[in-house]
């Protein structure tokens, strides 16, 4: 089983104070570089841009400036009762041929030690699922503004049980 999520573009937008440079894709269109709020009106101007369309980009942690895909598991045991199925991996997130992000989710598993600091020992952990997550932690950073995202879903949009976390 394989499931495919592409991302276009991501926008952070705040008010205009000054010039920023570095953060904005060259390929970005004019059109898209501002934008209104809708509860007051405010006008916000781009910061921060990705279009993607670089083929080959990987995001293993050091592979790229902006954003680094994470090795990790994922630990939410909350609502669903029992923890999450699935394993973050770095390998499942690149850019295509076409210019596009790809995240991909498979049914593999993923086996691994994990340290329970609760009992202070080891114990094997196995999970199900691989897919990505793709974060720009201490690499972009911002406290306020407009998060934009466009993005193309795999499958009919009236089928649940994908829950994206863009």
């Amino acid at each position: 089983m394989q499931m495919l999520c592409r991302c276009f573009v991501l926008f952070a937008l705040i008010p205009f104070r000054g010039v920023f440079g570095g953060w904005i894709d060259e390929d970005t269109p004019e059109d898209k570089q501002t934008t209104t709020s809708l509860i007051d009106k405010t006008e916000y101007h781009l910061v921060m841009s990705d279009e993607f369309n670089v083929k080959g980009r990987t995001f293993a942690d050091g592979d790229d400036p902006m954003w680094t895909a994470l090795d990790k598991s994922d630990d939410d045991s909350s609502a669903a009762g029992g923890g999450s199925l699935h394993f973050y991996n770095s390998t499942s997130i690149k850019t295509t041929d076409d210019g596009m992000l790809e995240i991909l989710t498979t049914l593999a598993e993923t086996e691994w030690q994990h340290y329970d600091t609760v009992k202070k020992e080891y114990k094997d952990v196995k999970k199900h699922f691989k897919s990505g997550m793709l974060q720009s932690w201490n690499k972009f950073c911002f406290t306020g503004g407009i998060v934009e995202v466009d993005l193309i879903f795999p499958g009919s949009p009236d089928i649940g049980g994908l829950w994206p976390a863009v």
